[in-house]
């Protein structure tokens, strides 16, 4: 898929090394197509990393997508210059008016917060109240993933004995369901967080599909039943260092951070980790793009 970014943005050179398919606004105002619009809400700290792997898996596809990156005007982000900001992102208030095919919105180092206590709590609430009549269907990323439980259904999260990272195996419960087309039987996916769902809320809500889980038996896909809500509470969109570079990240900071579960080759941290869940990322992206965005959307909101 040609993703349509600016030409100044740091990530597009990282995926034009990586031979991603990208094309800047005057070459796709020249296409008679309508380029499928996704809004990213981006809550992680490190914006620019996160901006490139979730474009990374956005360009696997033959359609044309806009992308427009949000950022929360309620919290002022410590880890990305103000001028990155004011160049590439907007606030909610910029775009509320208008309409978006497809959301996505990130994990945030918040997860061990009250979801109240957070400061951009109310900021996010009115987003993902705005997307029930202005987003045909949105995706959640882990933390955003517990709070989109949260706020739609009314389930809560709960603190886990020890952080949960590593990368897990996972099962798929109906491999008919069109969000896991394709999936494996048993496939690996990251996972980076120190609380969890409830398997039995989910599965008792009468309006969610759970789709997959680890082998643990906890959630890690899970669909509402009306197509509208993505919920993943890993991170597939990682790249192979990103865990590692977690780790090694708390280590520096004094903090005594286990080793990623099932990562680096041998659980020897000084070798260097191979990707193993690329293709299962890839795909996940592919399938809600396509049959939860483009077959779903109107050509022209009304």
């Amino acid at each position: 898929m040609p993703i349509n970014v600016p030409k100044q943005l740091p990530a597009r050179h990282v995926l034009e090394e990586e031979n991603i398919f990208l094309m800047d606004t005057d070459r796709a105002t020249t296409q008679d197509i309508r380029p499928l619009n996704i809004v990213i809400v981006n809550l992680m700290p490190e914006k620019e990393r996160t901006e490139t792997q979730l474009l990374r898996l956005l360009g696997n596809s033959p359609l044309q997508v806009t992308v427009t990156f949000l950022h929360t005007a309620t919290h002022e982000s410590k880890t990305v210059s103000p001028s990155h900001l004011n160049q590439f992102y907007n606030t909610f208030a910029n775009i509320k008016n208008q309409r978006f095919d497809g959301m996505i919105i990130t994990g945030a180092p918040v997860e061990l917060m009250p979801f109240e206590q957070v400061d951009y709590w109310e900021e996010l609430s009115e987003i993902m109240e705005w997307s029930k009549t202005h987003v045909t269907s949105v995706l959640h990323i882990c933390w955003a993933a517990q709070a989109a439980l949260y706020y739609h259904y009314g389930i809560g999260k709960f603190e886990l004995p020890a952080k949960c990272t590593g990368v897990l195996s996972h099962t798929v419960a109906n491999s008919t369901v069109e969000l896991v087309r394709g999936f494996d039987e048993e496939y690996l996916a990251p996972h980076s967080r120190y609380t969890g769902t409830s398997v039995e809320e989910v599965e008792k809500n009468d309006k969610l599909l759970l789709l997959s889980s680890t082998l643990d038996n906890d959630p890690f896909i899970i669909l509402s039943k009306d197509e509208k809500h993505v919920m993943v509470t890993g991170h597939l969109e990682y790249d192979d260092l990103t865990l590692a570079d977690e780790y090694y990240r708390d280590r520096n900071k004094g903090i005594d951070a286990a080793v990623p579960k099932n990562y680096f080759p041998n659980d020897n941290p000084e070798i260097k980790p191979l990707n193993r869940w690329r293709s299962h990322a890839h795909l996940l992206f592919s399938n809600w793009l396509n049959y939860y965005v483009y077959q779903e959307t109107p050509y022209e909101w009304k």
